[in-house]
């Protein structure tokens, strides 16, 4: 069973969906499952995790996931967690990373739907231009994720 709970970490408002042993979803808004008032131990540690993120103290996390998509999908959202924390990639570039070169708007379709947000680094995606694009959590809070980012290089 699938429960839903609101946490707030950093200036971040997110929805987070999980079951007794795995976070299924990291959203911008409310889904559409029972929300649920009582975190559990994943939960707990996915906060922990995130607030360490934002300190600029974790780069990577450790949160069992259970992310499903269609296999194009998983296959982007598989590249998305080898982008190098502070780095940006392109729509192009991941879509070539991924073994096809004209697949960028079917790429930015895959990455728009990311149930893991923060954790599936989709921020880290930008225009070719060197916009940022979009962002399902919206562009400044993708602003904000890069420069946490770009702040825990140095």
């Amino acid at each position: 069973m699938l429960n839903q709970i609101k946490i707030k970490v950093d200036q971040f408002v997110l929805y987070v969906v999980f079951s007794d042993t795995h976070i299924h979803g990291i959203y911008w808004n409310e889904q559409k499952i029972k929300m649920n008032k009582k975190a559990n131990e994943v939960v707990f540690e996915l906060q922990k995790q995130l607030c360490e993120f934002c300190m600029g103290k974790r780069k990577k996390f450790n949160i069992p996931l259970n992310i499903e998509g269609t296999i194009f999908q998983r296959k982007v959202w598989e590249k998305l967690q080898k982008i190098p924390y502070g780095k940006t990639y392109s729509y192009k570039e991941l879509a070539e990373s991924i073994g096809n070169k004209k697949a960028s708007r079917a790429v930015g379709n895959a990455n728009g739907k990311n149930p893991i947000s923060i954790i599936v680094p989709c921020h880290r995606v930008i225009s070719s231009s060197g916009d940022l694009g979009g962002y399902a959590g919206g562009l400044d809070n993708k602003r904000r994720l890069l420069e946490i980012e770009t702040d825990g290089l140095n």
